[in-house]
């Protein structure tokens, strides 16, 4: 019987399209490289510095975006998380493009596979200091998600959500957007 680990490290390697022995030193490798820059980026004293390490982990970044410290981007699949402009994320916010029940072979094969979807947080979105964004989630355009939520469900645009699981506490006023620009 495949243990657990062997079936998270199969799971990966295909994604990745890799085999062989040459495929498991790319695996290691790339899975090194990651951990050491998303550690730089969470430890930064800049936050452009932190856009920019995401950014060479494959985390789409749009413009003027904030990420403070301690933030962390998907582990294993940065590439499918998307960031457009204007977006504030607070620390110690966790972002996810997978799920995995890691160790539970009974769970992981009968209940809950793991699960890879792209996460994205739209234009001008607040994401509120220790938020959790599971997997396939989109923020929509100027919402604001509060401090310690966990979001599980898309949140619409313009809206504030927060608790956990993430509930609709406001809408907000759309004209009062419009006015301004």
């Amino acid at each position: 019987m495949e243990e657990p680990e062997e079936i998270n490290k199969r799971e990966l390697m295909e994604y990745y399209g890799y085999k062989g022995k040459l495929g498991n030193l790319k695996y290691y490798f790339r899975y090194l490289c990651h951990w050491i820059v998303q550690t730089l980026a969470k430890i930064s004293p800049h936050p452009g510095i932190s856009v920019k390490l995401q950014r060479i982990r494959g985390v789409n970044i749009g413009n003027h975006v904030y990420l403070g410290p301690g933030v962390n981007l998907d582990d294993l699949y940065p590439a499918l998380i998307t960031i457009e402009d204007y977006v504030s994320i607070g620390m110690h916010s966790m972002i996810f493009a997978h799920s995995n029940p890691t160790n539970s072979i009974d769970i992981k094969k009968h209940y809950y596979p793991r699960q890879i979807a792209p996460t994205m947080i739209k234009r001008g979105a607040w994401i509120a200091p220790g938020s959790i964004i599971l997997a396939g989630i989109t923020i929509g355009e100027n919402s604001i998600v509060g401090a310690g939520s966990v979001v599980i469900k898309n949140v619409e645009p313009y809206t504030i959500v927060g608790g956990n699981p993430a509930k609709l506490i406001k809408k907000l006023d759309r004209e009062k957007s419009t006015k301004d620009d």
